[in-house]
């Protein structure tokens, strides 16, 4: 018997996001992508938590892979190593979709920032630099090498944020996505804070003045729309 040939086949699916928006004109629109094993609800209730983000449209967008937990919980995961690049590309469509949707029924276009979280970081990297943003904000994620990659790299003025006791996001790897940042022309604002592999109140703090300064249109765009 010879070896088995490995095909690819595209295929539609559906997708499942949660939408928050302010009864006044939004001031924006934020969009947030969870973290591995979470889920949109609970990416939304960290969003909540983050001081003046009512004032924005606020899309919290799950991963387009289910799977339950050991309690019987239903979370997702964004991507694995396998069929890398067909994931990739389906993430992103998945997000222009959803972003074609909310603008259309929100009437909300801009400032557009994209909020990442731990696995969701890399989604929210990859948003920002393939579709374009005029913020991003990526706390306890790596720099996707496929990004940091690209010689045309353009993202907006950006936060970073890591926990002190993270055993994920360690202070080596925030220091070399610093590092792989400057040399890209991205301008980082950093919050570290006491903590680990999580949403620390400090961070989210710095977040809340990051959309502030967004709203009031002080962060710099990026040039890609």
């Amino acid at each position: 018997m010879t070896n088995a040939v490995v095909r690819a086949i595209a295929v539609t699916t559906h997708g499942r996001y949660l939408v928050m928006a302010p009864a006044e004109t939004p001031a924006g629109l934020i969009v947030g992508f969870h973290g591995y094993a979470e889920n949109a609800e609970i990416h939304l209730e960290a969003l909540r938590a983050i001081p003046g983000i009512d004032r924005f449209v606020v899309v919290a967008v799950q991963a387009l892979h289910p799977f339950y937990t050991r309690e019987q919980r239903i979370v997702a995961s964004w991507m694995t190593r396998q069929d890398r690049d067909f994931a990739i590309a389906d993430n992103l469509a998945y997000v222009r979709q959803v972003l074609e949707i909310v603008r259309r029924e929100y009437s909300v276009d801009s400032p557009l920032a994209f909020v990442g979280f731990s696995q969701g970081g890399a989604m929210a990297y990859r948003a920002a630099a393939r579709i374009g943003a005029d913020g991003l904000i990526i706390l306890a994620a790596d720099l996707p090498p496929d990004v940091a990659a690209d010689p045309g790299l353009k993202l907006p003025k950006m936060l970073l944020g890591r926990g002190t006791t993270d055993p994920w996001y360690t202070a080596d790897k925030y220091d070399a996505d610093r590092a792989a940042l400057a040399r890209a022309g991205i301008v980082v604002e950093s919050s570290v804070f006491e903590g680990g592999h999580e949403w620390g109140e400090q961070f989210r703090e710095a977040l809340s003045r990051y959309l502030e300064r967004l709203a009031g249109g002080d962060v710099p765009p990026s040039q890609l729309h």
